[in-house]
């Protein structure tokens, strides 16, 4: 059962999340336990994300994170496109339906490194720990940019821009900073329990099973609640899709010039999408979740299709 999970976690995942949005929408019984379930996910998502974000780290050696130009490159990349999709948020007066398929596009820009990626990095013949050196790097590029962006593409009538800023920070830049200092913390001064945390060598994997779920079944929400045309849901998705695309392309473009084609490509194109979802889902219109949503589906078809490829061509 155990390896059929770990083999299957993303169909089993969404599958689950999926299942649990209509039952709890269609069974009346389970009317009165809605508000409770509602706030138990609001605090159970952050706190896997920074769990899992917290195991990853521990893993790290501090001696092995040397930035790399190609790190520089991508998150130029990552600051500036993210940029000029916010610009055109901000000044340019668009449908509020088509909105939300920039704003997904957005999201699926700036959203860091996927905490799984070093993994696939290995599997690929690509460099761990420089793939880890951008996740951490990415991360701190998330938690600085976001609150500063966010605010000013979806304004809310109630709270001030200071405001805004400051509720989002308080959020993202704990969640996304706080495991990697605790984890040098537990490093350094508590080796015991550094030690004991490392003998969990898949639980990281199966948190982000769990957090898949939860945002699986938001986003099913969002889709089923909403009132935008299907038309709209399949563009979000298509921009989900031309992100993803473009951003495996000139990664590992980027990376072919340092002599760290698949690290780069990773690293720029395999994004913590359970992340993306729920600062979707969070601080941008909720549909925009369908974004980093399809993008899930979009990247593991690709890394599929790259680990089937390494398979084919390695020597028996």
């Amino acid at each position: 059962m155990l390896n059929f999970l770990k083999n299957w976690t993303l169909p089993v995942a969404m599958l689950a999340g999926a299942l649990g949005y209509f039952i709890f929408a269609n069974f009346a019984f389970l009317e009165p336990t809605k508000p409770f379930m509602s706030s138990f996910v609001a605090y159970l998502t952050p706190a896997l994300i920074f769990a899992q974000l917290l195991l990853t780290f521990c893993k790290v050696q501090p001696h092995e994170l040397m930035p790399s130009l190609w790190h520089g490159w991508l998150l130029l990349f990552q600051l500036v496109s993210a940029s000029l999709v916010a610009a055109l948020l901000i000044f340019v007066h668009m449908d509020g339906a088509y909105k939300e398929v920039f704003e997904g596009a957005m999201v699926c820009l700036i959203c860091p490194t996927a905490t799984a990626a070093a993994v696939i990095t290995g599997k690929l013949g690509g460099s761990a720990s420089s793939l880890t050196t951008y996740t951490l790097l990415s991360n701190v590029l998330a938690a600085i940019v976001v609150p500063l962006m966010f605010p000013l593409v979806e304004p809310h009538a109630d709270i001030t821009f200071v405001t805004a800023f400051l509720k989002i920070l308080s959020k993202v830049f704990p969640l996304l900073l706080c495991p990697f200092f605790l984890a040098m913390l537990f490093r350094y001064f508590l080796p015991g329990l550094h030690h004991f945390l490392l003998g969990f060598r898949d639980l990281a994997f199966y948190l982000w099973g769990v957090a898949l779920a939860i945002v699986t079944a938001q986003t099913v929400k969002s889709l089923v609640e909403s009132n935008a045309p299907v038309g709209v849901e399949v563009l979000i998705a298509l921009a989900g899709l031309v992100t993803c695309a473009v951003q495996f392309y000139l990664g590992k473009r980027i990376g072919t010039r340092y002599s760290d084609r698949i690290s780069a490509g990773q690293a720029l194109g395999q994004k913590n999408t359970v992340l993306a979802i729920w600062m979707a889902y969070t601080y941008l219109d909720p549909l925009s979740s369908v974004g980093p949503g399809s993008y899930v589906l979009w990247q593991n078809l690709f890394n599929s299709y790259q680990l089937w490829k390494k398979r084919k061509n390695d020597p028996i």
